[in-house]
C-alpha cells in the first residue's frame, strides 16, 4: 500500500519547477548505493566516521549547499554590480549531532572572497544566506553559523 505524507511550511504557489533531482538509494547508510535518473551520480555510502568506501549524506549535504551558496552569491554579485572573485571558496562543515538518543544536524559555512574588502563580502554573504534555497530549507531548523573568512 503506498502511502503520501505531505509536509507543509508556508507553501508557495508553484509557478514552474525548474528541475527535478531523483535519484534511487538502497542500503542506506551502511553499504548503500544512491544513483540518479539521469547516470551522472552513481556512488556508494557509508557511515560517517567509517573506514567504509563511500560518501555519506552529510558529506552530500555539505557539497550542495555550498555549491548553491556560491551559485547564490554570483547572483548577489551581479545584481551589486560586482566580479565574484575567481578564487572564491566555501569550506562547508555538516556536523551529525545526538542528543538524549535523538539525532540532528548543524552547520558552518566558512566563505572565502579574496579580494573583496570586509563590507562588500559580508553584504553578499548576507544577501546569499537570504536567496540560497539550501539556505532557506534550513533556516529555523538547523544551527548555522556562516563566518567570512
Amino acid at each position: 500500500m503506498e502511502q503520501t505524507i505531505k509536509s507543509q511550511s508556508n507553501m508557495k504557489q508553484v509557478e514552474k519547477v525548474l528541475y527535478t533531482g531523483k535519484t534511487h538509494t538502497t542500503g542506506g547508510r551502511e553499504k548503500g548505493v544512491s544513483r540518479s535518473s539521469d547516470g551522472h551520480l552513481d556512488i556508494k555510502l557509508s557511515t560517517p566516521g567509517t573506514a567504509g568506501t563511500g560518501t555519506n549524506p552529510e558529506q552530500l549535504f555539505a557539497a550542495g549547499w555550498s555549491a548553491c551558496f556560491e551559485g547564490a552569491m554570483g547572483i548577489a554579485a551581479r545584481k551589486m554590480k560586482i566580479a565574484l572573485p575567481a578564487d572564491t571558496a566555501i569550506d562547508a562543515e555538516i556536523d551529525l549531532c545526538q542528543t538524549d538518543g535523538a539525532y540532528f544536524l548543524q552547520a558552518r559555512l566558512n566563505v572565502s572572497l579574496p579580494g573583496l574588502d570586509k563590507e562588500t563580502a559580508q553584504a553578499l554573504v548576507d544577501a546569499a544566506h537570504q536567496t540560497c534555497p539550501y539556505s532557506k530549507a534550513t533556516r529555523g531548523n538547523i544551527d548555522v553559523v556562516i563566518t567570512l573568512i
